[in-house]
């Protein structure tokens, strides 16, 4: 029974010994806990809501903008005249024509400037209708 103990106890010993070493040498995730992994995705997370968020927040502003503030920009307004002909030929709409159907167009009342440009430029409900809607 000796001869067994003598050999067996350096085997464990060897054994344990090569198991811390491994166990020592193994990588790790960098150390952090898994307090510390949920902290990082949380964080993580929060950062990309909040990006969109403010990307949100953005786009109804320029929106709102869009909608509550007639064009200031000279350029913009020679390319939406060329983009929206006047509706017959020979018949030209005024600035403050073209200004308040915009207007009724943002407020959703397409009906009444209708009316109103057929009734500006004497021109088929067709057409004014194909005006108003690329408004």
């Amino acid at each position: 029974m000796g001869d067994v103990l003598t050999v067996l106890v350096p085997a464990l010993v060897l054994a344990a010994t090569l198991w811390a070493f491994a166990t020592a040498l193994k990588p790790r995730d960098g150390g952090m806990s898994d307090a510390d992994r949920y902290q990082l995705e949380l964080a993580r997370r929060s950062q990309a809501h909040y990006a969109a968020q403010v990307q949100a927040a953005l786009a109804a502003r320029a929106r709102m903008e869009a909608a509550a503030l007639p064009s200031q920009n000279r350029q913009q307004q020679i390319q939406q005249h060329e983009h929206h002909p006047a509706p017959s030929p020979g018949t030209m709409l005024t600035p403050q024509l073209a200004l308040q159907l915009q207007t009724l167009v943002r407020n959703g009342q397409k009906l009444e400037a209708i009316r109103l440009l057929r009734q500006a430029t004497h021109s088929n409900l067709l057409t004014a209708k194909q005006y108003v809607d690329r408004l």
